[in-house]
């Protein structure tokens, strides 16, 4: 059996949504105040971090061998006060996972999972229609010849950063670097642009390069976009979406199609070296 850890977003309603089609309703789980576009009858529990020890023995107890991350979800903190009896041996490795990177934090806690004999599937791997084919395009073609430098410049800037852990984006613009994604996301990243001054968005509408950390397991947080990534691009006055192909996942691809024409925006998925 198969459990699903479900966080924020559209990839952990199409998981779902494609199990249960193919005969394997898995067992979804969230943390709680993270929330989920899961309808709460999905649910098989919600739990907190200081209870992660009871919940592995409560899904060992279930009959699942095989778990799945899915979606976002923001670090929480930790309650010494609400720690349980299951949870206190796992307390030292849970706080070194939350203040590490992502892709550290990550492996961290799929080692707690492979620990008790549950193997790790990647979202991919049962969706694999979801991820962005070399030449996939949508939105206005063909992409500007004065957009192709801030590509390559963008998968520059990712490819140098990637021994960091910071991020799996960069917006470039005719003037530069605009910034790059931290831990609050893609979206606060666009956000971010969007509201610098007009001056550092002068000449040709700028990118949003995407792809994964060198070296980064993709079993989780596998990079991602969608029709939000669109309509915040377009807010930020960018042209143009370029994602690494056949590392990167295209969420609720027929309205991503639909916001790309609607927004003017292209994406494409394109081999950036990550």
């Amino acid at each position: 059996m198969l459990a699903l850890i479900a966080g924020r977003g559209a990839l952990p309603v199409e998981l779902n949504r494609a199990l249960s089609a193919g005969g394997r309703a898995p067992l979804v789980a969230t943390l709680e105040g993270v929330g989920s576009d899961l309808p709460t009858a999905a649910t098989w529990r919600s739990f907190r971090i200081e209870h992660l020890g009871s919940v592995l023995q409560d899904l060992r107890a279930a009959g699942v061998t095989e778990i799945c991350f899915a979606g976002a979800i923001a670090r929480p903190a930790l309650d010494p006060a609400q720690i349980d009896a299951a949870t206190a041996p796992l307390v030292e490795r849970i706080l070194k996972a939350l203040s590490s990177g992502d892709d550290a934090a990550l492996r961290a806690v799929m080692g707690l999972f492979e620990e008790a004999g549950m193997a790790v599937r990647a979202a991919h791997e049962i969706c694999p229609e979801l991820v962005a084919p070399a030449g996939f395009a949508a939105g206005p073609q063909p992409l500007p010849e004065a957009v192709e430098p801030m590509i390559g410049q963008g998968a520059a800037i990712l490819q140098a950063l990637s021994p960091l852990d910071v991020g799996q984006s960069v917006v470039i613009g005719a003037a530069g670097c605009l910034g790059i994604e931290t831990a609050q996301g893609t979206d606060a990243l666009l956000g971010f642009v969007a509201t610098s001054e007009p001056r550092f968005r002068r000449g040709p509408a700028g990118v949003l390069v995407k792809g994964p950390k060198l070296g980064q397991d993709l079993r989780v947080d596998m990079p991602a976009i969608g029709p939000d990534t669109l309509r915040h691009a377009a807010r930020g006055g960018l042209g143009a979406i370029v994602v690494q192909a056949g590392r990167t996942l295209l969420l609720d691809r027929e309205a991503l199609l639909a916001e790309a024409e609607a927004q003017g925006v292209t994406v494409v998925a394109r081999e950036l070296g990550l």
